[in-house]
Parts: structure tokens; sequence; C-alpha cells
């Protein structure tokens, strides 16, 4: 069982000064010429994992390049992040791209804060991680249209370490005070089985391993709400 004695502090303020705040002065937008989901760039599959929507959310897009090259494709795509320094970045990088929009708040809030449905819920390394699953995944699935897909990636899970875990963040501000936030890590097996127990369907979860032996693979999660 993990220690949780350490209280985190403000969660928003951990992503305030995540990637890229290490240079001063403005700095160019990524790339988005292609739907990243791990952390090698080129390796694994792309937007095709999400299907054909019309409207899609992403849970914590941070630099927002997924949901910008989803905007590109004519999706209608909604970011929402933790983070208003993210936010307000996001919404500067691409504010000339039709169709997409950035706002500032906490998944499960925004989730459950709001009507209408998305055929595509998806997370890239985001809040999806960050999230307890047993509260996240009832307002995704309230949310999702039927035979709506619900996606997410993350890094490869540690056998033996799995729940909420700490991770720390003091080297994201150089100073002595330390961040910490909390994610979430299960096998492959474990994820379907939370997901078919909150009502998700057709359930896709595996690690898809790096591109060079030895390096830490991506777990990825695929579901459908029912039709």
């Amino acid at each position: 069982m993990p220690d949780m004695s350490h209280t985190p502090l403000t969660p928003a303020e951990y992503w305030d000064k995540y990637k890229p705040y290490r240079r001063e002065g403005a700095q160019p937008a990524p790339q988005a010429d292609r739907f990243e989901w791990t952390q090698y760039p080129g390796h694994g599959p792309g937007a095709e994992v999400l299907g054909r929507p019309r409207r899609a959310l992403e849970l914590g897009p941070a630099e927002g390049k997924e949901a910008a090259h989803l905007a590109r494709r004519g999706v209608e795509v909604t970011g929402v992040d933790f983070s208003p320094v993210q936010v307000e970045r996001a919404r500067a990088w691409w504010q000339d791209t039709p169709g997409l929009s950035f706002v500032q708040g906490e998944a499960c809030a925004y989730l459950t804060s709001g009507p209408g449905e998305f055929d595509a819920i998806y997370s890239v390394w985001g809040a999806v991680w960050f999230t307890d699953p047993e509260d996240l995944f009832p307002c995704v699935l309230q949310r999702l249209a039927p035979g709506g897909v619900f996606a997410f990636s993350q890094a490869e899970p540690v056998a033996g370490a799995y729940g909420p875990q700490r991770m720390r963040g003091k080297w994201l501000e150089g100073r002595e005070r330390e961040l910490t936030v909390r994610r979430w890590q299960y096998a492959p097996e474990m994820w379907a089985d939370m997901l078919k127990r909150h009502g998700f369907t057709d359930v896709e979860a595996h690690v898809l391993k790096a591109p060079e032996p030895g390096n830490l693979g991506t777990l990825m999660v695929r579901a459908h709400t029912p039709a």
C-alpha cells in the first residue's frame, strides 16, 4: 500500500510549471502534423485510434498539439486542462485554428458541469493518468455519445506499484520546495476490468513496447460506450 501521508500541494501549481517553461521569452508552437500517443515521435498508432469523431474532448492537453492536429482535420475539439498557465499558452499558440477551444478546469468537474455529448474523449499522458478512475470513468461515460470512443495513453506501469502513486516535481522549478501530484497505475488487464465494470464495452488494453529495447513502453487503452 503506498504511503499517502504526504499531502500534495496544489496540483495546478505543478502543471503551471510543467514543460516547456525552462526558457525565458516567447516559445514557438510545437509541430502538430501527427497525433502522438507515445513519448517516441513517429512510434505507434495515430489519430485513427479515435475513429472518425465529429466532436472530441481532450483531458489534460497541456501544449495542445494533439487537439490542434484533430481540429486541422475538421474535428470540433475542446481541451480541458487544470492549469491556467497551460491553457493560456495553448490558446495563444492555436488561436487561429478553427474548431478548437481550450477551457481551464478539473476533468471530472468539467464532465459533470454541462450538457452535450462527444464522439471521442481521450487523454495523451494527461488527466486520466492523474485522476482517480473510480471518479473519472462514470463522468466520461455520461458525456460520450452511444458507440463513442474513450482512449488514453500513459507510461508503462511498474509491476507491483499499482494504484495511486506519488510523482514528485522538484526539478520543475529548481527550488527547494517540492511539488507533488498523484498518478494512477495499473496493469492493462486491471484497467480493462475497471472499464468493463463501469459500463464500457469492446475494451482493449496493452503495453506498446518502445522502439528501442530496454526503454519504457506506453500503456494504450481504448474502450467504447454501448451503441
